[in-house]
């Protein structure tokens, strides 16, 4: 059984945080250092991500058993878990399956609806790199570019670029899974499940992934849901108001 690669920071009570699409632990190493004054901290790779293992199959349910396998075999029994986007959808899902694990739970920016599959242009773009071909970081970001205009998505996914061999360059993520299986990404949380514990939805002001009309469905889930808005940011709102995230995470989890 492969274990999902981790980096783990200080001690105390486990918070494990689990990244989005295409992205891996270390984009929340600077927001993990700060947590980890506090809690043990768990930043992990999900599978086709990161440096952890690469496989065929991905979806929830599967994303879900990586995560059981990792808290067994850290020896870990009640955990903190902060989910952002895919991530937040894989926490969710984890808490309505295995309450009994599960002390708090932070979803970012992410509601248990069903998402319309909307990364086709990340997918081109990162399939019309050909690594024989493009094979400087520099040639890799312009063929990016002639796809993604917005240059904080464009160096989010520029670092998941590493130098496979002495001459060749490649992606941490495994691509060919996440083209095939893009669609379970949008999938919704399981009708008629429910977590009851203490539960905090984080949405970005400016992003429209959590908008009033999905307040309803996230209470009929979590009924002791809190939804707090975090102001001057986006989706990647971690990033973007990063003390305003801490402070809603750290009051939430003391």
């Amino acid at each position: 059984m492969e274990i999902l690669h981790s980096k783990i920071l200080g001690t105390g009570e486990p918070l494990l945080i689990l990244h989005g699409y295409f992205g891996m632990g270390d984009n929340w190493k600077s927001l993990a250092n700060k947590f980890s004054e506090h809690f043990e901290v768990h930043l992990i790779d999900q599978r086709n991500h990161g440096r952890s293992f690469h496989a065929d199959e991905f979806d929830y349910e599967i994303l879900t058993e990586d995560l059981v396998n990792y808290i067994q075999h850290h020896n870990l029994e009640k955990v903190f878990v902060l989910g952002h986007s895919m991530g937040g959808k894989v926490a969710m899902l984890f808490a309505v399956n295995y309450p009994e694990m599960v002390e708090k739970l932070i979803v970012a920016d992410i509601s248990p609806k069903y998402y319309k599959p909307h990364h086709q242009t990340i997918l081109a773009a990162l399939n019309a790199v050909d690594f024989d071909i493009q094979n400087t970081r520099k040639k890799v970001e312009e063929t990016l570019k002639i796809y993604i205009q917005d240059p904080g998505i464009l160096q989010f996914l520029l670092k998941n670029v590493y130098r496979k061999t002495k001459n060749q360059l490649g992606y941490r993520f495994n691509i060919q899974s996440l083209t095939i299986n893009n669609s379970e990404v949008g999938e919704a949380l399981p009708s008629f499940t429910h977590f009851d514990g203490n539960t905090l939805f984080l949405k970005g002001e400016n992003s429209n992934y959590i908008t009033t009309e999905e307040i309803p469905l996230i209470e009929a889930h979590f009924p002791q849901a809190k939804v707090v808005t975090v102001k001057n940011a986006g989706h990647w709102l971690h990033a973007e108001n990063p003390t305003q995230f801490y402070n809603e995470v750290i009051s939430f989890l003391s």
